[in-house]
C-alpha cells in the first residue's frame, strides 16, 4: 500500500500475498487494517495499492477489478514484469464500479 500526503506518495507499506502464488494475490484484512492505521498515524492516507503481474501486461485483471470494489477512490499501481528480461512497465489505474481508467504516473526524481 502506498501512503499519500498532499497528492504525493510518501511511503510504502508492504503486505504479504497470503495466496503465495505468482498468478493471484490475496491480502489478509488485518494486515491491511494495520497498514492503514500506520499510514494515518503518520499523517497520510492510503492512496494506492500496488502489486506486480508476472505473467501478463500491467492492466487490471478481473481479480483486481473485483478486489477494487472494496476500495473506491484508491489508485491501483501495477508493475508488469517483463518475461524477456526487459525493463518493468508501471501503470496506474482508478477502478470504480468495475470501470477501469488509466491514471498518469509521475516520477519526481528529487
Amino acid at each position: 500500500m502506498i501512503a499519500m500526503r498532499d497528492g504525493r506518495a510518501v511511503g510504502v507499506h508492504e503486505a504479504t500475498n497470503v495466496a503465495a502464488s505468482p498468478l493471484r494475490f490475496e491480502v489478509d484484512g488485518l494486515e491491511v487494517h494495520r497498514a492503514i492505521e500506520a499510514i494515518e498515524a503518520e499523517g497520510g492516507e492510503m492512496g494506492a495499492i500496488y502489486h506486480s503481474h508476472t505473467r501478463s501486461d500491467p492492466y487490471p485483471s478481473q481479480t483486481d477489478i473485483n478486489f477494487a470494489r472494496g476500495w473506491p477512490g484508491v489508485e491501483w499501481l501495477i508493475v508488469g514484469v517483463s518475461r524477456d528480461g526487459g525493463d518493468p512497465a508501471v501503470r496506474s489505474y482508478r477502478i470504480d464500479d468495475g470501470a477501469v481508467t488509466e491514471v498518469e504516473v509521475e516520477v519526481d526524481a528529487g
